[in-house]
């Protein structure tokens, strides 16, 4: 599987801003997608994450740094995760990557672990400017 992160970029305080991440290859493989997010000098940090659930509907967890302002949702047709940011703020300035995994959780709280995800994209700038 190869996931294609785009949409980072330069965007002022309060203003919203949306990535992408394409996934192709042995898609049906994976379960979840999500979004990590890196700072300067430090580790990647959970952001969102999407897990199919079939007929039920997908399921999604947040960050609570995140929640109520960024919506993950997928593209099921089109193989593509997004992750519509609002409100930005100066502190959401960081680089953004998508990742994959096969497993599934029951408990969404698993997923914010980056040691269970089994595929990667490239990152992605986001810079807020205050």
């Amino acid at each position: 599987v190869q996931l294609q992160a785009s949409g980072g970029g330069l965007v002022q305080a309060g203003g919203s801003l949306r990535l992408s991440c394409a996934a192709s290859g042995r898609t049906l493989s994976m379960n979840g997608m999500a979004w990590f997010r890196q700072f300067p000098g430090k580790e990647r940090d959970f952001v969102a994450v999407v897990r199919w659930s079939g007929r039920i509907g997908d399921n999604t967890y947040y960050a609570d740094s995140v929640k109520g302002r960024f919506t993950i949702s997928r593209d099921n047709a089109k193989n593509t995760v997004y992750l519509q940011m609002a409100s930005l703020k100066p502190d959401d300035t960081a680089v953004y990557y998508c990742a994959g995994t096969r497993a599934y959780y029951t408990n969404m709280y698993y997923y914010i672990s980056g040691a269970r995800y089994d595929y990667w994209g490239q990152g992605t700038q986001v810079t807020v400017s205050s």
